[in-house]
């Protein structure tokens, strides 16, 4: 079951479980996707996959796709996740992303699901003292609220599995996902303004906004602009089925673990711009403004662990996210 499965990462997620041999249900409430991606995923795929519209949080609607389905498994992405939202309204976002994680927790050990790999960020890290970030990295309190029910929902699955519920489960602290699937078919939908600089650099370069505006020139990076550690999104589909195959060789009752995922590599704001430059010939227009509340300066992820842990690795490029990500733009 991949709960947000017409998202932006979770539509990518399930052609990956596919190739890898599994079989997805899709269970998304479209509060933040659209309909298009199922028929995306069919032209992907070549046949429809079984999905359902339900809300998480709604426990009979849960309960009922589980007793139709029968899932051996949970990959959990659905969650409310702009950031800027969550300092506006935090209320709407611990009720909608700790209330649906703790609903599936609870109906899991009475369907015998074992396996749950959950979403989870690197904003858990805040501004990390030491760069790279390991997993034994102190988390830092989130800026956010957002934030904070990542690190809160780490927690909850945590005290499940000290408390030895029959629950074996892995969180992924995703860094920056970007790009689309090479066939441009399925790719992010942004809502509104876009708050992720990918997107919104897209929409400039589509004509559809008149400049990008880099947040802050004057950090303490190379070129002053701040740096994150960019992941193609079929990168982190992939890391996502090696979780689950993972959770499937563990011989016990329960389990948990924590990975980061990441290329292991830092770009700055504008190595980024330049690198989509280079790779479709689109002179970007940009202007420099100031630093905005909340963002940290740098961060990107030591992928030791995922390495060997997960035997997995990053495939794709900064260059190979931006061309994918730009030629799912045109089609928007």
């Amino acid at each position: 079951m991949v709960t947000g499965g017409a998202g932006f990462i979770g539509s990518h997620t399930a052609v990956s479980l596919v190739a890898a041999g599994f079989e997805p249900i899709i269970v998304d409430n479209f509060s933040n996707s659209e309909h298009k991606i199922l028929d995306g995923l069919e032209q992907i795929l070549g046949r429809r996959l079984t999905s359902y519209e339900a809300d998480c949080n709604d426990a009979l609607a849960m309960e009922q796709i589980f007793a139709a389905e029968q899932p051996a498994g949970i990959i959990h992405f659905a969650a409310s996740k702009a950031v800027g939202e969550s300092v506006a309204k935090p209320l709407l976002y611990y009720r909608n992303n700790l209330n649906s994680l703790m609903v599936l927790l609870e109906l899991m050990p009475q369907y015998n699901i074992r396996s749950l790999v959950f979403s989870s960020s690197c904003t858990v890290y805040g501004q990390p003292e030491h760069l790279p970030v390991t997993e034994a990295t102190p988390r830092l309190p989130a800026s956010s609220p957002y934030g904070n029910t990542k690190a809160m929902g780490e927690d909850i699955i945590r005290d499940c599995v000290t408390a030895e519920m029959p629950i074996k489960a892995i969180s992924l602290r995703y860094f920056n996902p970007i790009g689309a699937h090479p066939s441009a078919l399925i790719g992010e939908l942004p809502r509104g303004v876009p708050a992720n600089l990918v997107p919104y650099l897209l929409q400039v370069a589509a004509g559809k906004r008149a400049s990008l505006t880099i947040h802050g020139n004057d950090y303490n990076t190379p070129d002053g602009t701040a740096i994150r550690d960019y992941i193609h999104v079929m990168d982190l589909a992939e890391a996502h089925v090696s979780a689950l195959q993972l959770l499937g060789r563990k011989n016990v009752d329960s389990f948990y673990d924590i990975f980061n995922i990441g290329t292991g590599t830092g770009a700055s704001v504008l190595e980024l711009i330049n690198t989509f430059e280079q790779v479709t010939g689109i002179n970007l227009p940009y202007t420099l403004g100031p630093r905005r509340p909340g963002d940290i300066e740098q961060i990107y992820a030591d992928v030791t662990k995922a390495t060997e842990g997960l035997n997995w690795k990053t495939q794709r490029s900064l260059a190979d996210a931006l061309e994918d990500a730009w030629r799912w733009q045109q089609t928007l």
